[in-house]
């Protein structure tokens, strides 16, 4: 069984991405530094195809109170979320598309760790926005959770801990994902 490898953190340069290629790696995840230089997105994707690359976009929602209010309510954070950047998540989205991103991981920071389900208003939002590969993360709890993210527009799903204490298994999710009539893998 074929299962691709994307690893990210810490990936700031061209260079960078060529390492891990190089090391095994068969897509190259990429947040802060694109953020910080945009243009990363376009060389990355210019070297080594826009396949490579999946663009991480951590996503939070603020309220008027917060002050730069991004025109969607959802706004690009860095550092787990803790760190605003004034930039609008869905005008980021569509600008990475352009810039020749190969799929987006949709972190949302709200919902990441509650175990009440995926951000369903950020999904189908993101969805709007682009037509990349949307990978949906934060938020799982229940099997169900799965089959409502891609209801809303996601074209796979993102979870670690239900499944690191034992929740429910992969095989769990599946099963539901296709008697739902999603095709799985």
């Amino acid at each position: 069984m074929f299962i691709p490898l994307t690893v990210g953190g810490g990936v700031r340069s061209v260079d960078d991405v060529d390492r891990l290629l190089r090391e095994g790696a068969d897509k190259v995840g990429v947040n802060t530094a694109a953020i910080a230089r945009p243009e990363l997105i376009g060389e990355i994707a210019e070297r080594f195809g826009s396949q490579v690359l999946v663009l991480s976009v951590d996503a939070r929602r603020v309220s008027a109170t917060s002050g730069n209010l991004p025109t969607s309510g959802f706004e690009v954070t860095t550092h787990g979320g803790r760190e605003r950047t004034g930039i609008d998540a869905l005008e980021w989205i569509a600008k990475a598309q352009q810039l020749g991103a190969g799929e987006i991981l949709l972190n949302s920071m709200d919902a990441d760790g509650t175990a009440a389900g995926f951000d369903i208003e950020l999904i189908a939002a993101a969805r709007r926005t682009c037509s990349l590969p949307l990978i949906a993360s934060g938020g799982a709890g229940e099997v169900e959770h799965f089959a409502a993210a891609a209801a809303a527009g996601a074209d796979a799903v993102l979870a670690a801990s239900v499944f690191h204490f034992g929740r429910f298994t992969i095989g769990d999710v599946k099963a539901r994902l296709r008697s739902e009539g999603y095709v799985v893998r």
